[in-house]
């Protein structure tokens, strides 16, 4: 089995797409407009430049996401995009970059299970865990 987060966007999922892919690296493999589809005609004009379908994948994970119309878009709730790492430097990057023009919710620090581990939503409203891999990481 494999479990791939699909993360939702009030119109800005290609810019939050290549600022994950710069972020995280990994290849971004598709990513699809509403007006490039045959389905265009059932959208306004001016969500034809919004993604349809996004997926980049980093490694053996892929992260896949969408912009959905106003209407329809409800902000990010009730669950984390969670990332581990075997290295802390490398953990704190990322978080640092996550947490930049977002919101800290727990600042990157050690802990009782993890050599460092931090909670941010970040500039697009997508919450996020970071955790180091360690003794305890797998709690």
């Amino acid at each position: 089995m494999d479990v791939t987060p699909y993360l939702n966007f009030n119109g800005n999922c290609a810019e939050a797409f290549q600022f994950y892919q710069k972020l995280f690296g990994g290849t971004i493999v598709a990513m699809l407009t509403h007006g490039e589809t045959p389905a265009k005609d059932a959208v306004p004009a001016s969500w034809h430049g919004k993604i349809m379908h996004a997926r980049l994948n980093v490694g053996a994970s892929a992260l896949m996401g969408s912009d959905v119309p106003p209407d329809r878009f409800t902000p990010a709730s009730g669950v984390s995009v969670t990332l581990t790492f075997d290295a802390p430097a490398e953990a704190e990057r990322v978080f640092a970059g996550l947490a930049a023009q977002g919101r800290v919710t727990m600042p990157f620090q050690k802990t009782f299970w993890s050599p460092g581990f931090g909670m941010t939503t970040d500039r697009y409203g997508i919450p996020w865990m970071v955790n180091t891999a360690g003794a305890a990481a797998a709690v």
